[in-house]
């Protein structure tokens, strides 16, 4: 059966998949990516993870994989199928596609930055499909963004349109990693909402999941410092959508898992800061949840071989994909 490997690197796990033609998964297994070995241990446990699936291929779909795409963190360079840096796997300029494609026998080998893959995959097969243009916004560890076009996601001219987490939302702020004060991420994260709860609730061990069960049972501390968050987010939001006039904001990641505890605040701060001349888009949770950057690989391998990826997903997986920590 015709099928292409897909790979999804995160700072402690992988997620990877076989994806058939018509975009159904037929295997799927979860890996950690071993950083704390070092970063020539975590390029090597992506290898020795493609070449397994390209194995599992052989075996059980009677061939092996047509192409492969891999989705990394960090900034990458797509073009020249490098991975230029990422602070949380401890590697610079690696030449992974390369690399993938040697280990693979050859085959054609796809490399994308994970937060924009995920964005082609929500594009696709998830919350934008059918919209024109929107902004894909996923709220983690930090903030990135996706911009969809057309079916497709703007790279930029440089490779890191869409870095949504570093708009300044408050001049003078909290101090971010990339030298700015009080960047987006830094405000309305999800590790920045676990810091403020864990302070104002006086528990280290509170995170924003904690905080967002608290706002549901009416806390004001919590409360206050979840608007201060959804402030934050709706600022930022609003510079996104002057600039790009997106019909769909997809917001994703840990913190949208607080469903409308996060929603219904956030679309009334976004539309009290509209004006005018700006039209307000729908705000939709993401619909592929931790699948999207491994469903978005998949998409990045078939379009390379086919020009066209599969527009729908097929059934679930093996029922026992090898699980392992999630990242």
């Amino acid at each position: 059966m015709r099928h292409v490997i897909a790979l999804d690197v995160g700072g402690t796990g992988m997620k990877a998949a076989l994806v058939g033609a018509d975009g159904t998964l037929l295997h799927a297994a979860r890996r950690p990516t071993g950083r704390e070995r070092g970063p020539e241990a975590v390029v090597e446990s992506i290898l020795g993870f493609a070449e397994d699936l390209r194995a599992h291929g052989i075996a059980h779909l009677g061939e092996p994989a047509a192409a492969a795409g891999v989705a990394v963190p960090g900034i990458v360079d797509a073009t020249r199928g490098i991975a230029v840096y990422a602070a949380n796997l401890g590697w610079q300029d690696v030449p992974l596609r390369d690399l993938l494609s040697a280990r693979l026998a050859g085959v054609p080998v796809a490399l994308g930055h994970d937060v924009r893959t995920g964005g082609l995959a929500e594009g696709r097969l998830g919350a934008g499909k059918g919209a024109d243009r929107f902004l894909f916004v996923p709220l983690g560890t930090g903030i990135a963004g996706a911009i969809g076009i057309d079916g497709a996601i703007e790279p930029g001219a440089h490779g890191s349109a869409g870095e949504i987490g570093h708009i300044v939302v408050r001049p003078g702020g909290p101090p971010c990693g990339c030298g700015q004060r009080g960047c987006l991420e830094r405000l309305a994260s999800a590790s920045a909402v676990s810091t403020a709860w864990a302070e104002a609730s006086g528990d280290p061990e509170a995170d924003a999941a904690d905080c967002a069960k608290a706002v549901e049972s009416g806390d004001p501390r919590a409360q206050e410092v979840w608007q201060d968050a959804v402030d934050a987010l709706a600022d930022g939001l609003l510079t996104a959508l002057t600039l790009l006039d997106p019909r769909t904001l997809i917001i994703g990641g840990g913190l949208a898992e607080a469903g409308e505890t996060l929603f219904t605040p956030l679309r009334a701060a976004v539309a009290a800061r509209v004006v005018q001349f700006q039209t307000l888009p729908d705000i939709v949770p993401a619909a592929l949840g931790d699948t999207a950057g491994c469903l978005g690989a998949g998409l990045l391998a078939w379009d390379l071989i086919d020009g066209a990826a599969p527009t729908g997903p097929g059934p679930d997986p093996d029922p026992n994909p090898n699980p392992t920590p999630r990242r």
